[in-house]
């Protein structure tokens, strides 16, 4: 069996592959709350005695953590762990152990994915090779690239979403302004686009530009996950103020995925990721998104030409960790679940 993790901040997503007819075969998954372990081995360690029944021996395991891994090391940010690969590997027997980026892992997965998983927001050139882009808007703002080797797709880690935000309009000029000031300086693409950014928009849009907050959405806000309020209520046209929230924010997503496009020269197709776009596609497909990624000037016709997806499936970084974990195992040591999957099926 192959292990696959997704750490983020404040939980800990562990699944259980397997391989059938040489396509990844989910086992089962679980969800930890990451503040109540004192590191990701405990959180392993959890995991797999409460499925200690099943017999099998786990070969293989990848984690996904946000932020730049280092020879197999990376102190993370919003939690006090510091993970080492080889230890990890030592403390869980575990013979094939590694550490990517949590965006890299989610490039690998995108090759895992079938179509029902992606939702195609604009068809572009289908037939357009090259490379890739990956943004990711979830709790923070992620950023990979897919380099296209000629044969496959090579994902590149990268912290994109902590460069510099660059407003367009005076709407987003009084954002950056406000933000400004709320944060004492510097204001990065992440404090727009992400889980926090919109949370950040919806407040500037109350605090800065007067739009009415209701009693009954302000209780909502208060005693409920902020986002999937302003989600909920935004697509459901309940709110101008979270309607409007969400408009800005979907601009703001279309122009820096756009950035991005340009950047690496994306021919190949741009992918979001992340659990935002999937929950809000009556926003992402009212034309915001894609007036603001095509908005390129005199290369505006690169990206109308460029496709760009959405990835609907919430577990395609774990897929792609999987991946990653049988691939890099099966280079160490010749043996692949993968290929024998297809040989002795």
């Amino acid at each position: 069996m192959i292990l696959a993790g997704d750490v983020g901040g404040t939980k800990v997503h562990l699944a259980l592959y397997d391989f059938d007819h040489g396509q990844l075969s989910y086992i089962r998954d679980e969800k930890f709350p990451a503040t109540e372990y004192s590191g990701l081995g405990e959180v392993v360690t959890k995991f797999l005695a409460d499925g200690k029944d099943s017999g099998e021996e786990v070969t293989a395991a990848c984690f996904g953590v946000p932020g730049p891994v280092r020879d197999g090391r990376l102190k993370l940010t919003n939690l006090p762990w510091e993970l080492d690969s080889r230890a990890l590997a030592a403390s869980l027997k575990i013979e094939h152990l590694f550490l990517i980026n949590d965006l890299e892992a989610n490039g690998y997965g995108i090759a895992e994915l079938t179509p029902d998983q992606i939702f195609v927001l604009s068809e572009g050139d289908p037939s357009a090779i090259g490379h890739r882009g990956l943004v990711s808007a979830g709790t923070g703002l992620g950023e990979a690239v897919l380099i296209w080797t000629g044969g496959h797709y090579l994902p590149l880690a990268s912290e994109g979403g902590h460069a510099d935000f660059s407003p367009r309009n005076e709407t987003e000029i009084a954002l950056l302004r406000y933000l400004w000031k709320q944060l004492g300086g510097r204001v990065s693409w992440e404090r727009v686009v992400s889980g926090i950014g919109l949370k950040n928009v919806y407040s500037f849009l109350r605090d800065d530009q007067g739009l009415e907050e209701p009693a009954w959405l302000k209780d909502r806000m208060a005693t409920e996950d902020p986002n999937a309020v302003i989600g909920e209520v935004g697509e459901a046209g309940g709110s101008e103020l979270c309607s409007r929230a969400l408009e800005i924010f979907a601009s703001a997503y279309g122009a820096e995925a756009g950035n991005l496009a340009l950047k690496i020269l994306a021919t190949g197709g741009v992918y979001l990721g992340g659990g935002i776009a999937p929950k809000t596609l009556k926003t992402m497909q009212s034309g915001g998104f894609m007036k603001a990624f095509t908005d390129k000037g005199r290369l505006s016709h690169l990206l109308i030409q460029t496709p760009v997806r959405i990835i609907l499936e919430s577990r395609a970084a774990l897929m792609g960790a999987a991946a990653y974990a049988e691939e890099r195992a099966a280079e160490i040591s010749g043996r692949s679940i993968r290929a024998a999957s297809v040989q002795f099926s």
